[in-house]
C-alpha cells in the first residue's frame, strides 16, 4: 500500500513567471510530495493580510501573507509549509523571513524558506522537498530518544565518509576515510569501524545511508534507510550533545553546502542549506591550510593564536579569498593572524547568508568536520555571542544520525507489518 502524498503549502512571489514553479512540483513530486496553493476567499485574503500588519506593495506577497495566516489558524489542511521569493527582491525577502518566524512559532507544521533564481532546478530543491516530506510523515521516528540492538549508518559526504555502529545507545564502532571513489571509501569505513567494534558484518541488524553518495550506497549494501541530511544531522547532533528534549541550533559547515537548522525535540523545524560561494565553506579552510603550510588539523589551534580583525579577508568567493591570503603574508601578516582572519570571515559568511533563515536558539551546537577547527568554532560563538557546544563525535554527526533512525525505521516496520 503505497503512502498518501505529503501536502506542502506553497507560499511564493513569481516563480510562475520565472519558469522555477514546474522545477518546484518536479522536486515534490521526486519524494511524494505534492505542492498546492491554499484556497482563500477574497474576504479572507483581505482579512488575514491586515490582521498580519505587515505593509507590502506586491499583490503576490500580501496573497502569500494571507495565505500563511490561514496555515496558523488551522483554516488549511497541510502537512509542510514551501516559502519561495526571487532572490532579487528586497521586500520579497524581508516577507519570506517574517513569515517563515510566524509559522514556525504559532505552529507544528515544518517549514523551510528559499530564494530562487531563473537557474532554480528540481535537482536544487531535491534535499530540501525531501526533508519537509520526511519531518510530515516520520515525526515519531525522529522523536525517538534510544538507538537499540546494532545498527550502522553511513554518511557518504562530498570531502569525506564516515561510518558508525553503535549497540544500545553507545557508540562502539568509528571509521573516516575522504571520499575518492563513492563505493570504495564506504567498503573501507564499514571495515575499519567492523574492526574497531570487534562484530562481523551479519551482526548489523539495519543500516541507514545520507550524504551525497546515500542513494547508491544504499544500493549497493542494501540499507533499510536512505535519508536526506538534513533530519539526520539535526538527530545525530541533539543526541550528541544530550539535548534530545527542548530547542536547540544546529550549524554545519561542510565541504560544499553549509546547513543551519533550527531543532525542537529533536524534529527539525526550520532549515536552511546551501551557500552563496565555496568562499564561504570547509572547502575554503582547506585551501587557507594549504596556503599557509599546515594540515588541516593544526589550522585551528594556529587560529587561535591569532587575531581575526588585522587582516583584511574576502572570501565571498574563493577565487578573492585566495587572493587575501596571497596578499596578506605578502604584506608580512603572521600565519596565525591570517588562519584566524580566514576562520572569521568563513563564520561571518555563515551568519549573514544563512543563519538569518533560522531562529537561532542555545544550545548552538556545531558538527561536521570543521567543528574540530577550534579558530572557526570561536570565530562562530563570537558572532552569535553564545558559546558554542561542539560534542564528541561531532563530525560523524550525519553517521550518527543514520545509524539512530534507521534503528527506530526497522522496529517501525516490523510493527507496521505486524498490525497489517
Amino acid at each position: 500500500m503505497s503512502e498518501r502524498k505529503v501536502r506542502i503549502a506553497q507560499l511564493s512571489c513569481g516563480p510562475d513567471y520565472s519558469g522555477v514553479q514546474k522545477e518546484i512540483n518536479d522536486a515534490a513530486s521526486a519524494v511524494g510530495a505534492e505542492i498546492f496553493y491554499p484556497d482563500l476567499t477574497l474576504h479572507e485574503i483581505k482579512q488575514n493580510y491586515k490582521s498580519f500588519g505587515l505593509d507590502v506593495k506586491s499583490g503576490d506577497l500580501k496573497l502569500a501573507i494571507a495565505r500563511a495566516v490561514a496555515l496558523v489558524k488551522g483554516a488549511v489542511d497541510a502537512d509542510a509549509v514551501f516559502i519561495t521569493t526571487c532572490f532579487r527582491c528586497a521586500e520579497a525577502a524581508i516577507t519570506r523571513n517574517e513569515l517563515r518566524n510566524y509559522i514556525h512559532e504559532n505552529s507544528d507544521l515544518p517549514v523551510v524558506s528559499y530564494s530562487f533564481t531563473e537557474r532554480t532546478t528540481s535537482g536544487t530543491l531535491l534535499t530540501r522537498m525531501e526533508a519537509l516530506t520526511t519531518i510530515a510523515r516520520r515525526k515519531a521516528l525522529l522523536a525517538r530518544q534510544r538507538q537499540v540492538g546494532i545498527t550502522m549508518g553511513i554518511d557518504s559526504g562530498s570531502a569525506t565518509t564516515k561510518a558508525i555502529i553503535m549497540q544500545d545507545n553507545e557508540i562502539i564502532g568509528t571509521g573516516w576515510r575522504p571520499t575518492i571513489d563513492v563505493v570504495e571509501s564506504a567498503n573501507e569505513v564499514i571495515a575499519l569501524a567492523l574492526e574497531e567494534a570487534g562484530i562481523q558484518k551479519s551482526d548489523i541488524e539495519a543500516v541507514g545511508t545520507t550524504g551525497y553518495g546515500r542513494y547508491l550506497i544504499g544500493d549497493k549494501i542494501n540499507a533499510d534507510l536512505v535519508q536526506e541530511e538534513l533530519s539526520v544531522n539535526s538527530k545525530g547532533a541533539v543526541f550528541l550533545a544530550d539535548c534530545q528534549t527542548g530547542s536547540a541550533t544546529v550549524i554545519d559547515i561542510g565541504g560544499m553546502d553549509n546547513k543551519a537548522i533550527s531543532v525542537q525535540d529533536g524534529i527539525p523545524g526550520t532549515f536552511t542549506m546551501g551557500g552563496i560561494c565555496a568562499g564561504a565553506s570547509g572547502r575554503f579552510l582547506e585551501m587557507t591550510a594549504k596556503r599557509l603550510g599546515v594540515d588541516i588539523t593544526e589550522l585551528g589551534p594556529l587560529a587561535m593564536k591569532g587575531m581575526e580583525n588585522t587582516v583584511p579577508m574576502n572570501s565571498y568567493c574563493i577565487v578573492f579569498g585566495t587572493q587575501s591570503l596571497v596578499n596578506a603574508l605578502a604584506e608580512g601578516h603572521s600565519k596565525a593572524d591570517v588562519a584566524a582572519a580566514a576562520c572569521h570571515s568563513v563564520a561571518e559568511q555563515v551568519f549573514e547568508q544563512q543563519l538569518q533563515e533560522v531562529d537561532i536558539k542555545d544550545p548552538v551546537i556545531m558538527v561536521g568536520g570543521s567543528s574540530l577547527i577550534q579558530g572557526l568554532v570561536r570565530a562562530m560563538g563570537n558572532l552569535l555571542q553564545t558559546e558554542i557546544v561542539v560534542p564528541s563525535h561531532s563530525q560523524y554527526i550525519g553517521a550518527v544520525g543514520a545509524a539512530l533512525l534507521s534503528s527506530g525505521y526497522v522496529e517501525q516496520k516490523k510493527k507496521e507489518e505486524r498490525d497489517a
